[in-house]
């Protein structure tokens, strides 16, 4: 059986175009996305990225609750390196006061502490043979993320999110007060009671987000979590993030076995040609990422082609672009039921970015009904 499609979105900016078109667009496409049958439309948390506006995640699925009405709404995620507990839990209490029963609460560990070792050993990922998974799918050679946190940018990210002297939280420790927080059971290490209104007794789906099998994995699984692996963020390390919350995984009164959504970067077109075009500016938006320079705004083909890449450029970029799913609605289909038999995902996660809206609508039309059919 096929499993459920949820769309991703970063609101991306197009050249020439503004932030404020991109956020009209992305809330017309979570209306589109309803009608084609997805079942969940999640935002992303991006800062200082002139090709980006999706910033705040709460306050975009404000904005995309009242203008859909069957559809769950969630982040992907809510950055906690840079938030409290509280704040979280009182932002989604107040989305879900008024749209109760829609929420997707999505927390990822960027921008916190530095992750520790696995509390546990990592459970033996599936063979990876000649960059194939048993089945065939895709698994290229780890990137390292290093050069990214440690540059210039990343640092002033970080001092502009936190207060002067802040220290975050500790991943694990701030889950479980966000938990607690929801289920109106918080107290602070002296006994002190703590209520959220709103937010205690929300009704939202609570996951984590993570691109290995560490910390995060743990952390979702520990607490019986619905977990999201990051396969078109980290490609190299969706099985052994997969793995790692299915062995950390403990039944609890939300889940009473693993629950796994898997992302994966699309675009569809009617014919293979035609989304080769479109996809052409991906790795030059990539490539803007990958040097820290920050995403810029999505090139048209013709902008894209008139880069003179170098062999580092193809090498900076060569994972993502090897496991972008670029064809028709056939192709891609065939792509993605891999993807879900390798990774045995429960859901998978969707994320199209093309310079023309109409043409990304449509790739997440077409896709729809290719998965419908089977």
């Amino acid at each position: 059986m096929s499993a459920p499609l949820g769309v991703l979105d970063l609101v991306p900016i197009s050249s020439g175009s503004t932030a404020t078109e991109a956020l009209r667009n992305s809330i017309d496409l979570a209306r589109q996305a309803e009608r084609f049958g997805y079942a969940r439309y999640w935002f992303a948390e991006h800062h200082l990225n002139p090709g980006v506006a999706g910033t705040s995640p709460a306050v975009v699925l404000a904005l995309t609750a009242s203008a859909t009405s069957t559809i769950r709404l969630g982040s992907g995620a809510v950055q906690l390196g840079h938030r409290t507990a509280l704040s979280t839990v009182e932002e989604f209490g107040l989305i879900d006061a008024l749209h109760p029963g829609r929420l997707d609460l999505g927390l990822g560990r960027s921008g916190g502490r530095p992750a520790g070792p696995p509390a546990t050993p990592l459970p033996t990922a599936p063979v990876v043979v000649d960059g194939r998974a048993p089945n065939g799918l895709r698994i290229p050679p780890r990137f390292s993320f290093e050069h990214l946190l440690g540059s210039p940018r990343v640092a002033l990210q970080r001092k502009l999110l936190q207060q002067p002297g802040a220290e975050s939280q500790d991943y694990g420790e701030q889950i479980d007060d966000i938990l607690a927080l929801l289920a109106g059971t918080y107290r602070s290490a002296d006994g002190i009671e703590a209520h959220a209104v709103p937010g205690e007794g929300a009704d939202v789906q609570v996951w984590i987000l993570g691109s290995s099998g560490g910390q995060s994995a743990e952390a979702a699984g520990r607490n019986g979590l619905r977990f999201a692996a990051n396969y078109h963020v980290s490609p190299a390390t969706v099985l052994e993030a997969a793995e790692g919350y299915r062995a950390a995984f403990e039944p609890s009164d939300v889940l009473d076995k693993p629950h796994v959504s898997v992302s994966a970067d699309v675009v569809v077109a009617e014919d293979d040609e035609t989304a080769r075009e479109l996809a052409t500016g991906y790795g030059l938006w990539v490539r803007s990422i990958r040097s820290a320079e920050g995403a810029i705004e999505f090139p048209t083909p013709e902008q894209a082609r008139a880069h003179s890449w170098t062999d580092a450029d193809r090498a900076l970029v060569a994972d993502r672009v090897e496991t972008q799913f670029v064809g028709s609605p056939g192709r891609v289909a065939d792509q993605l039921e891999q993807l879900q038999e390798a990774t045995g995902a429960d859901e998978l996660l969707i994320t199209t970015i093309t310079h023309g809206h109409a043409d990304r609508v449509r790739s997440y039309e077409l896709l729809a009904e290719e998965w419908q059919r089977r």
